[in-house]
């Protein structure tokens, strides 16, 4: 575990080294319910944030999410103490599941996420589209990984439609079942790189890493009766790779909802936001005003009802989540304002 450290501290960091000497650079490696796995020089160990860490935290991704990088103090006791969080390179950020209006960090500093998605019942264009969306927002580079694809009759169908909403993205297949199956993967495994595996329950994220690994250390399930995997991962986790490059592996998403995700779906459906510039109204609707590009290309049939209908929807859904954000934030500040006052004056 010590070559994670020590192959992937970057060099844009040993300036908080000399500011901190009596911390150490360390990276999350495994985050379970708030609990964290830290690797530092002197190996892994748990760690906690400090009290002044969680005064100062203003939103939930804040907070360390595995591939983070953090000034630790590692005070020679079982559970180090994280500080900082170092400036992340790129973070994959999702409306939390659920009814709740907050956000949710998945994971830091990736520099590949690929995004799975089964060739099966799994295979669903709505959701990649959902899926690019957040992955281009997130800073990383976007690689759509086609599963199962023994059990596919259709592939080249498929994969044709998947390059219509995957433009300028990588698409690759594989299968864990055949013979040199997963070797579409190779090229992104370079030495020091972070990849992060995505998709929702049972693709065969976790099956796929224990091939990279040539060991079967994560746990899988086989396919349930209705075609579909089994949920199996239940923590994000950070895995050295034989030849250099690290792995995220990541729960199923039942749930991929947007969050502050307004530039990701701008290169999610790249194509409708070029046809939404040449409308004749810079606030166009794309409903019954005349001059309307975007409805001129579906009405040509050069643009699909269901791929604008996404692009619609995943909009609306970004609207609200950042109307949410604002009104979350604002009442955070007023509070911890309060508490602040409340403290100040208890004292006097």
């Amino acid at each position: 575990m010590n070559d994670i450290y020590l192959k992937t501290i970057p060099q844009r960091y040993e300036v908080f080294c000399k500011e901190y000497p009596d911390l150490s650079c360390c990276r999350i490696v495994l985050q379970e319910k708030g609990l964290y796995r830290i690797i530092s020089p002197t190996g892994t160990q748990q760690a906690r944030v400090s009290g002044r860490f969680q005064y100062d935290a203003e939103t939930v991704s804040d907070y360390p999410v595995v591939g983070d990088y953090m000034m630790a103090e590692l005070n020679g006791t079982d559970t180090a103490v994280i500080h900082m969080v170092l400036p992340r390179k790129s973070i994959f950020v999702r409306k939390a599941a659920g009814s709740t209006k907050t956000e949710q960090a998945v994971a830091a500093n990736v520099d590949t996420v690929f995004l799975c998605m089964a060739l099966n019942n799994d295979f669903n264009l709505r959701r990649l589209e959902r899926y690019l969306a957040v992955a281009w927002d997130s800073g990383a580079t976007p690689v759509v990984l086609l599963t199962k694809a023994d059990l596919c009759r259709d592939l080249p169908e498929k994969i044709a439609m998947v390059e219509a909403v995957a433009m300028g993205v990588d698409i690759i297949t594989v299968s864990v079942m055949e013979s040199g199956g997963c070797r579409a993967i190779e090229p992104y495994l370079t030495e020091g790189k972070t990849l992060a595996f995505v998709g929702s329950s049972g693709v065969g994220k976790s099956t796929l890493i224990n091939a990279l690994l040539g060991e079967d250390r994560l746990k899988t399930n086989g396919l349930r009766d209705d075609d579909r995997g089994r949920h199996t991962t239940t923590h994000r986790e950070l895995i050295d790779l034989p030849c250099g490059a690290c792995v995220i592996d990541t729960p199923g998403m039942r749930e991929l909802g947007m969050w502050d995700a307004g530039e990701g779906i701008s290169g999610a459906f790249a194509d409708i936001e070029e046809l939404a510039l040449k409308c004749r109204f810079n606030d166009c609707s794309h409903g019954s005003e005349p001059g309307c590009a975007v409805r001129a290309a579906l009405g040509r049939g050069e643009l699909s009802e269901a791929r604008f209908l996404s692009w619609q929807k995943l909009r609306a859904e970004n609207a609200y989540s950042a109307n949410a954000e604002g009104y979350l934030a604002a009442k955070e500040k007023k509070f911890k304002k309060i508490a602040k006052y409340n403290k100040t004056n208890h004292k006097r």
